[in-house]
C-alpha cells in the first residue's frame, strides 16, 4: 500500500508541475456555455471567455466535478492506498464537497475516503492541499494528514482586490459585499475569505492604492509568522510579478506559487484580480 493519497480539484490553480510534484490528483471543474457547450476548465480559452463576459448578457455558468467523476478518481486511487484525503473549495461557493461525499457514499468508502472542505477558493485551496499533499509524501497517517489539513484551514489568511464587484453580483457570490453595490465612488474592493464566504475588507480609490494594501497585508502575515506564500491574479501577469517581486522582499522567500485563476472562480470575480495569502510555512514543511 501506498500510504495517504490526495486528491484536490482545477480551482487550486496549482501550477501542473507543481501538483504532480507533490502528487496531488487534480479532478477538472467545468465551464458551460449557454449554447450547450461543457468544457474542462484548463481547456478555456481566458482571453475570448473573458471578453465574453463583458459582453454577455447572461454569463457562462460553471459546475463543479460530477459524482461520477469523484467515483472515477477515487476507484484508481483505493487499490493503490491506505486512505485518500479529498480536499475542495468551499461549500458555501460550491458544491463540489457535496459531490466528493455523495460519491464516498456510492462507494461505501466512508472509513478510507475523508472529504475536507477547505472554507477557501483559489490560492488558498491550492495551499491547503499542497500542505497535505507535503504530509502525505512523508509518510504521515490519514488522522495526520487530516490534522494538518485542518490547522492549514485555520492558519490561512488571504486577501484579493478586484476592479468591479459587478461579476460577483452578476453570478449570486457576492455576499456581505453587496452593501458596497451601487456606491457613487470609483472604488476597487478588497476582499477576504472567511468562515468559507467572500467578506469585504476595504475599499480603495486607485489599483495603485490596492497593490500597496496588499503589500501591507503581506506585512502583516509575516509579523504573524506566516511565511509560506502565494499570488493569483486574474489576467494581470505584470502586477502579479511586481506583487511577487514587493512580497520577496517582505518574506524573505519565493512564493509557494504564483498561478492564474481560471474561469470558475474567474467567472465570479471577473478579470483584474490580484491576491495575495501566507501560512506558516512549518505546514508545508
Amino acid at each position: 500500500m501506498a500510504g495517504v493519497a490526495v486528491v484536490s480539484d482545477s480551482n487550486a490553480y496549482l501550477p501542473k508541475q507543481l501538483a504532480e510534484a507533490n502528487g496531488l490528483e487534480m479532478l477538472q471543474q467545468y465551464v458551460c456555455y449557454g449554447d450547450g457547450r461543457r468544457m474542462h476548465e484548463d481547456d478555456v480559452d481566458l482571453d475570448s471567455f473573458f471578453e465574453e463576459m463583458r459582453s454577455a448578457e447572461k454569463l457562462p455558468t460553471t459546475s463543479h466535478p460530477t459524482t461520477d467523476d469523484f467515483v472515477a478518481a477515487y476507484e484508481k486511487l483505493l487499490p493503490t492506498s491506505d486512505a485518500i484525503v479529498s480536499v475542495h473549495s468551499s461549500g458555501l461557493i460550491s458544491q463540489t464537497v457535496e459531490a466528493a461525499a455523495e460519491a464516498v457514499a456510492r462507494l461505501g468508502a466512508e472509513d478510507r475516503i475523508h472529504v475536507v472542505d477547505s472554507q477557501s477558493a483559489g490560492g488558498g485551496l491550492g495551499a491547503i492541499a499542497l500542505a497535505a499533499a507535503r504530509r502525505a509524501a512523508y509518510g504521515e497517517t490519514a488522522e495526520r494528514v487530516l490534522a494538518v489539513a485542518e490547522e492549514a484551514k485555520a492558519e490561512l489568511k488571504m486577501w484579493f482586490a478586484l476592479d468591479t464587484l459587478e461579476f460577483l453580483r452578476r453570478s449570486g457570490r457576492i455576499g456581505a459585499a453587496s452593501a458596497w453595490v451601487g456606491s457613487t465612488l470609483r472604488v476597487k474592493p478588497i476582499l477576504t475569505m472567511d468562515d468559507g464566504q467572500m467578506m469585504p475588507v476595504e475599499r480603495v480609490r486607485t489599483t495603485q492604492r490596492a497593490f500597496e494594501r496588499l503589500v501591507d497585508y503581506a506585512r502583516q502575515r509575516h509579523s504573524s509568522g506566516a511565511d509560506a506564500w502565494v499570488v493569483q491574479h486574474t489576467r494581470s501577469p505584470e502586477l502579479a510579478e511586481q506583487l511577487v517581486e514587493r512580497a520577496c522582499e517582505v518574506f524573505g522567500s519565493d512564493p509557494l506559487f504564483c498561478s492564474e485563476i481560471g474561469a470558475v472562480v474567474g467567472a465570479h470575480t471577473g478579470p483584474g484580480l490580484l491576491g495575495i495569502g501566507a501560512l506558516p510555512a512549518r505546514l508545508l514543511t
